[in-house]
């Protein structure tokens, strides 16, 4: 049919461009649908092999779960239900290639960084406690790797992995302060370094140069972006900062970990494939975990109830102690502080830090465990007496500034 022009009508399109036929239209629809659906396939199969290798990377510690459930009786019971209490445990071990250039492996291993992660159950915190490595105190009895048993005995801290491992460690730690470990991570060297390098470095600020060959370290004063090496040399680093002194290297551990807090809350790597990916590669390829947390689901479910705690309520600081009045070379808890701080943590109750003060006494913190149960549990004595004080320790928080 023509129009009143003589152009056929329903043929054309506005400017001369021809429509389609109906058929060849359906076929160009069916094509786009199956090349969606194969991207979409393709992108589940991505997804899927991505979940698997990064599941895989994971190390599940069966043998440390075997042995704390031999002694499950006699370990402490939860008293706050949602939160937890992860040990962070830093082995150096020698073994492996990414371990031998720090020295010659003989077969053992010792806690070369022991720090206790009290999450408490709304989630709006978290309170990081160093455990000093020469903290002499009372080691149980514990399976070694040859399955024999040492004696309970009183000991130095990081003794305790060298003998019996995590399990060890962990039933150390529970003896010590009464607190329940509900999961545990292990990591070494190697992947301490892959998990610096897959953020892209961690900025740290020098109040003075630093050399020191052990750690195979050289740095000038002031601001510095360290990555895998470099930051490794810095947190193990004793002799060449400061006094030379564990306490010393404690809390560079501690300013490190701040940094790392607010670098991996950062855009920069959550919001950014390219880092985010090595990162989490990193991660479950660097740890060695109970079986609890040795999985994603797992891994993200404890991630997720701590990504969106604000860095100044991530709060760093040491159990107190002092020279060990036997080895001044040795530390022992100082009490009734430590008892105090543990109660804190076992009742899931605040606590604030104040940063140390070279002049000013620690302040007082709180009622200890001897002033009886209304003093120490107010809220179970239902006579109205209000809660003790929120207690003040010495320690730093994640958003403590480095370089002014």
């Amino acid at each position: 049919m023509r129009g009143s022009a003589g152009i056929r009508s329903g043929t054309g399109r506005p400017g001369g461009v021809p429509t389609p036929p109906r058929g060849h239209r359906r076929r160009l629809l069916r094509w786009i649908a199956l090349g969606l659906a194969l991207m979409v396939l393709a992108g589940a199969a991505a997804g899927w092999w991505l979940y698997r290798k990064l599941e895989g990377n994971i190390r599940a510690d069966a043998s440390a779960a075997a042995e704390l459930e031999r002694y499950e009786r006699e370990r402490p019971r939860h008293l706050t239900d949602g939160a937890q209490n992860i040990l962070l445990i830093g082995s150096d071990t020698r073994s492996g290639k990414d371990n031998a250039r720090y020295g010659r492996d003989r077969g053992t291993e010792r806690s070369d960084t022991a720090i206790l992660l009290h999450l408490p159950a709304d989630r709006k915190s978290a309170t990081a406690v160093s455990i000093p490595r020469d903290l002499v105190t009372e080691i149980p009895a514990c399976l070694k790797a040859d399955g024999s048993r040492t004696e309970e005995q009183r000991a130095q801290f990081n003794w305790a992995y060298e003998w019996g491992g995590a399990a060890c460690t962990i039933r150390t730690v529970e003896k010590l302060s009464g607190i329940r470990i509900d999961h545990h991570m292990v990591l070494d060297f190697g992947g301490f370094k892959k998990m610096v390098d897959a953020v892209g470095g961690v900025e740290v600020c020098l109040r003075q140069p630093m050399d020191d060959p052990e750690a195979k370290l050289r740095l000038p004063a002031g601001r510095q972006l360290l990555h895998g090496e470099q930051a490794l040399g810095f947190v193990r680093a004793r002799y060449s900062l400061g006094d030379g002194s564990d306490t010393e290297r404690m809390r560079r551990q501690q300013q490190f970990l701040g940094a790392l807090v607010q670098k991996v809350q950062s855009n920069g790597v959550l919001l950014n494939p390219g880092r985010l990916y090595p990162l989490l590669d990193a991660a479950t390829s660097a740890v060695t975990t109970d079986p609890g947390l040795a999985t994603l689901r797992g891994l993200y479910e404890l991630v997720r109830g701590v990504r969106d705690v604000p860095t100044d309520e991530v709060r760093f600081l040491t159990v107190p102690r002092r020279p060990y009045s036997a080895d001044p070379n040795r530390d022992e808890l100082v009490e009734p502080d430590a008892d105090r701080l543990f109660l804190r943590l076992r009742t899931d109750q605040p606590l604030t830090v104040t940063p140390p003060s070279p002049t000013a006494p620690q302040p007082p913190a709180g009622p200890s465990s001897t002033d009886g149960p209304k003093a120490v549990y107010p809220w179970l004595a239902g006579t109205g007496v209000p809660p003790s004080p929120v207690p003040t320790f010495t320690g730093t928080t994640a958003d403590t500034p480095g370089c002014r």
